[in-house]
């Protein structure tokens, strides 16, 4: 007998602990659910900052690669200034070079010519006073340079 008793007591125990465990999990129910919409709130929270936090990353990679742009812009131009200047400086040289040169080979010319004038003047002066000396030598030579210009001329 005191099995039997045992029992509905065990019984009578172990359905009253399902009653309040369904009671339990009736009053857990509402406490999972809060939990999801907790999680899910987190999470749009937790995307929401990444993407504020992307947002402003993107902002200010946007300005850095402005300032590079900016930055690389200033040394182009300052190359650029840089290498005109150079060409000018060059340039300035290569005139005064030139110009020295030119001025070298004109100095050089005139000297030339005046070389070749006072030859000129040797050689007619001497021409004269050979001719002065023998007057009908000369008047040969003339008519064999005469003759010879002729015939080269109808040659050609």
């Amino acid at each position: 007998m005191e099995h039997g008793n045992t029992r509905s007591e065990s019984q009578h125990f172990g359905g009253g602990q399902l009653k309040e465990n369904a009671r339990g999990s009736g009053a857990s129910a509402p406490s999972v659910s809060e939990s999801v919409t907790r999680g899910k709130e987190a999470i749009g929270a937790a995307a929401t900052d990444a993407m504020n936090s992307a947002g402003t990353d993107l902002q200010s990679l946007r300005s850095d690669l402005n300032s590079l742009k900016d930055t690389v812009a200033k040394f182009v131009s300052q190359a650029g200034g840089e290498a005109a200047k150079s060409a000018r400086e060059v340039t300035s040289n290569l005139a005064g070079q030139v110009g020295s040169v030119a001025s070298d080979v004109a100095g050089k010319s005139a000297e030339m010519a005046s070389a070749a004038s006072d030859q000129a003047k040797t050689f007619a002066s001497e021409l004269e006073g050979m001719a002065r000396r023998n007057p009908i030598g000369a008047i040969a030579g003339a008519l064999l340079v005469g003759v010879l210009i002729g015939v080269m001329g109808r040659r050609s």
